[in-house]
């Protein structure tokens, strides 16, 4: 498992006009619950968060390509049947479309997030349709019991799937992620334990974790901040996340000294890089890090 901090900040930024919005345009209403959800009350600041949100939405792309393990993924789709793909944090669906551009079969592709009107935002971008890209969204909190009930990982051996793996049709009614429980191939989750605790981290590996399908190959991978020294951060809404580095995150998955972690020991294997790309930030210290667990057995 590497430790070094790779540098990927040669990559060619195109340039953007800077986007601008109008905050008067908003009824009282409307910016009051911008103000109360994101926690910033001065307009300005308020302002100038919501532009930058907006332009990195604008500016989003698939960060597949820096992902080694994003081969196998592909391979995966190719060569097991029915092998299920659950993008979770999917938010607009650029990773969920790009999987399927890259040949991964989309009737074996399912979606997943909390807020669905990020889905439906990103059928205007893209200009497609439910039918014209069929694949099942999901929406919902993965750290909720009744979306992801507790479980601990399956095992072929000794705690196969008590279900059979679900349809496209049956996911496409689905009101929780329950169903795919033992049986997704392939899980992307990026951009989301970064948004936590520790220990609501420690809640939504185990969740994620029950998902993933025992064959061996079997993977979670993503792209999340990170940081040389795990520690707690203050988030822009002034609350507190926390960000790991490739040690401890190794620990959230396969336990340490004293430690219990998501897997026993030998039955995954974990990846972990702190990538240094500061993707036109000037924030210093601006790591991600870039990872993945694998069934080996």
């Amino acid at each position: 498992m590497s430790t070094n901090v790779v540098d990927n900040n040669t990559q060619s930024q195109t340039p953007m006009d800077k986007i601008n919005l109008d905050l008067t345009e908003l009824d009282a209403h409307e910016l009051a619950l911008l103000q109360s959800q994101t926690g910033i009350q001065d307009i300005d600041e308020l302002k100038r968060h919501v532009e930058d949100v907006a332009e990195r939405a604008f500016k989003a792309r698939s960060k597949f390509v820096y992902q080694p393990i994003y081969k196998h993924v592909l391979e995966l789709g190719k060569t097991r049947k029915d092998a299920i793909f659950l993008d979770i944090g999917c938010a607009l669906g650029h990773d969920t479309r790009k999987v399927v551009a890259d040949g991964y079969p989309v009737q074996n592709v399912v979606a997943s997030d909390l807020q669905p009107e990020f889905w439906t935002l990103g059928h205007e971008l893209f200009k497609s349709t439910p039918e014209t890209f069929p694949v099942p969204f999901i929406p919902g909190n993965a750290l909720d019991e009744a979306f992801i009930p507790d479980c601990s990982p399956f095992d072929n051996a000794s705690h196969p799937p008590s279900t059979e793996k679900p349809t496209q049709s049956i996911l496409t009614s689905s009101k929780s992620l329950a169903p795919l429980q033992g049986h997704v191939s392939a899980i992307h989750v990026s951009a989301l334990f970064h948004l936590f605790g520790e220990s609501q981290q420690r809640v939504l590996a185990r969740k994620i974790g029950s998902l993933l399908s025992p064959e061996p190959g079997s993977v979670i991978f993503g792209i999340q901040r990170g940081f040389a020294t795990p520690g707690e951060h203050e988030n822009p809404r002034g609350e507190m996340v926390f960000w790991h580095s490739v040690e401890s995150w190794k620990k959230l998955w396969v336990g340490g000294e004293g430690e219990e972690g998501v897997y026993p020991k030998g039955m995954v294997e974990v990846d972990a890089t702190l990538w240094d790309h500061k993707l036109g930030s000037q924030e210093p210290n601006r790591c991600f890090l870039v990872w993945s667990v694998k069934r080996v057995e």
